[in-house]
């Protein structure tokens, strides 16, 4: 058994996004209709929905609604971009995107270091990758 390293360095177990939106309503429906996603939980204060935590197998998002304190033109999404592993078939959710409305920014492709993905842009403009991972 291989010794673990000290001091320990950081270990973790899963990531969520936090995905601040301009209009949760829309964001909450295209991660929902259009990739999948299932709500998890609504965020809410006095009945009005600020946030929600969407759910695609063991991948959790947060969106929640932006309160526009630093202005409703501030850009979302710039230089980031979100990598989802599936082992699910590329094409054929692809496919299923399409029938459901949505588009795709990337047509599944192969890529060079074994995996196979295809590309969505959310309606605030954050770009998500969705792969197949590398095959070995």
């Amino acid at each position: 058994m291989k010794e673990r390293r000290q001091p320990e360095t950081l270990r973790l177990r899963s990531l969520m996004p936090a995905l601040t939106v301009n209009d949760l309503a829309a964001s909450l429906a295209w991660y929902r209709d259009v990739l999948g996603f299932i709500v998890a939980e609504e965020f809410r204060r006095e009945d009005r929905l600020l946030g929600v935590r969407m759910t695609a197998g063991a991948v959790d998002f947060l969106l929640g609604q932006d309160d526009f304190a630093k202005g409703r033109d501030r850009k979302k999404g710039v230089g980031l971009r979100l990598y989802a592993i599936t082992g699910q078939d590329v094409d054929q959710l692809a496919a299923a995107i399409k029938e459901r409305g949505g588009q795709l920014a990337q047509e599944p492709q192969d890529q060079p270091w074994g995996a196979r993905d295809l590309a969505v842009v959310d309606p605030d403009g954050f770009v998500i990758s969705i792969s197949t991972g590398v095959r070995g």
